[in-house]
């Protein structure tokens, strides 16, 4: 890898927003699947209710 190569990478920021990026969506894909396991019962019930509520007006 020659001098001009080197300063080129070190001055490109394209990948480095690209990283930023992808390491935002995973903490919020990592906080989704926290959140989904913390209220799993509570989303099931729900869900649960919304069936029986619909199952009772027909």
């Amino acid at each position: 890898m020659n001098h001009t190569t080197l300063a080129r990478l070190i001055h490109e920021e394209d990948a480095g927003t690209a990283v930023e990026y992808g390491l935002i969506t995973a903490v919020i894909a990592v906080a989704l699947i926290a959140a989904l396991v913390a209220f799993k019962d509570e989303i099931v019930g729900m869900f649960n209710r919304a069936g029986d509520n619909v199952r009772a007006a027909t």
